[in-house]
């Protein structure tokens, strides 16, 4: 396949977090076609309840190009126009996966040995393939981590804070609120004082960001409810210390404060030659810990569009990232 078709045929496959199975099946078997002929190696590294990464390498990986399976919901197919592929995750991840693919079969090509392909499940949600595959390393000196960058590299990445507001109440017929302690109420004051927090700020990542993403509670209209529940995320600049006390003290006693997950901001050395950029959003590479080399962060596609019912990937741009990926591998592997 051509790095169009292969794109096409990732996004028709649905691989939300946590059913990334058929994606990493077809992977593992499209690879090990490659790999069988020039002397490659495939295999699958467990994560958890038959979930699996995928690596294929040749030679000791000393760079490997990484990337993630899974995407947000909800899955919606693949089409295509002159300019642009559309599809649930044509450009965060599968658009990617091609161009390290087709990298990959340039790099062979050539006769460049020493690279590997990794591609992991779980990155849109809790990063269990990359924490998994950071307990399995191979020896690689460096891991680009493939997201929507517009094919620049990355000088520095925000992190991710995400907590839980569970709030709890006493139910009562609506009609006589006094019997009853309303849940919801309490979340709301929560809400209302952590909106009122100030973050913090960085010269080069700019201001934190918080979102409340989810709302649930109550049973009725006319029940005070007894329980409801916020997700909140964070998008950190620095140290979680100061924002996590000023998250404990704005909620005080009306509910608690749970924290689900923390990834910190990190910042990339620059690679030369390569326009350079800052983004928003977290990744996985904090979470491989170094075990699979200096990481850099570089991709096709725009983010903008990721985790829309708009999104899509250009074409040039997947074509220019399997040039910009197989030129990135051979001077990284020449500096090893």
């Amino acid at each position: 396949m051509n790095v169009f078709e292969l794109t096409r045929a990732l996004v028709d496959i649905e691989s939300i977090s946590d059913n990334e199975t058929r994606v990493g099946a077809y992977l593992e078997s499209y690879l090990a076609g490659i790999a069988g002929a020039s002397g490659g190696h495939v295999e699958r590294m467990d994560v958890e309840g038959g979930r699996f990464n995928v690596l294929a390498s040749w030679g000791v990986p000393l760079v490997t190009l990484s990337t993630h399976m899974d995407t947000v919901p909800p899955f919606f197919p693949s089409c295509e126009d002159a300019d642009h592929i559309w599809g649930r995750g044509a450009c965060d991840a599968k658009g990617i996966i091609a161009s390290m693919v087709g990298a990959a079969e340039k790099l062979l090509a050539a006769g460049a040995t020493n690279f590997g392909l990794l591609f992991v499940v779980g990155e849109e949600r809790n990063s269990a393939g990359a924490i998994a595959a950071s307990r399995s390393p191979r020896g690689s000196r460096y891991l680009i981590n493939g997201e929507p960058t517009e094919n620049k590299q990355v000088l520095a990445s925000k992190g991710v804070l995400r907590c839980e507001v569970i709030a709890s109440g006493r139910l009562a017929h609506s009609a006589y609120p006094a019997w009853g302690d309303s849940a919801i109420d309490k979340l709301l004051d929560a809400l209302e004082k952590l909106r009122r927090v100030e973050l913090p700020a960085d010269a080069l990542l700019g201001p934190s960001t918080m979102n409340i993403g989810t709302i649930t509670g109550g049973r009725a209209p006319n029940v005070i409810a007894d329980s409801a529940k916020a997700e909140i995320l964070v998008r950190l600049v620095g140290d979680p210390a100061p924002i996590r006390q000023s998250f404990a003290a704005a909620v005080g006693d009306r509910a608690e404060l749970k924290e689900i997950l923390m990834i910190p901001a990190i910042e990339f050395h620059p690679v030369d030659g390569i326009p350079a950029t800052v983004v928003a959003y977290t990744t996985d590479v904090p979470m491989f810990a170094g075990a699979w080399g200096e990481p850099l962060l570089l991709g096709p596609g725009s983010i903008h569009v990721a985790h829309t019912a708009e999104e899509r990937i250009a074409k040039r741009d997947l074509l220019q990232a399997v040039d910009l990926y197989a030129d990135a591998v051979r001077r990284l592997v020449l500096m090893c």
